[in-house]
């Protein structure tokens, strides 16, 4: 099993995308939405100022990259 975390907006239609699409596929994962102080800031320290990023283990994947996300989970 995966641990995957998505940083996210509520205004990111691209979030909202990979929240379908790991949910579809059956995916669980840890929201972490940025309009909470503590979340913006983690976010921030890794490096990234933009939604989404989503971490599969170690991986960090910067916006909805589907291929990406389908090499990394075998979907």
């Amino acid at each position: 099993m995966k641990n995957i975390t998505i940083y996210t907006s509520d205004s990111c239609p691209h979030c909202q995308t990979a929240k379908s699409y790991l949910s579809s596929h059956g995916f669980k994962f840890t929201e972490k939405n940025v309009k909470e102080s503590n979340y913006r800031k983690e976010l921030i320290s890794k490096g990234y100022r933009g939604v989404p990023v989503i971490i599969i283990d170690d991986i960090e994947i910067v916006g909805f990259d589907k291929e990406k996300i389908n090499s990394i989970l075998n979907i």
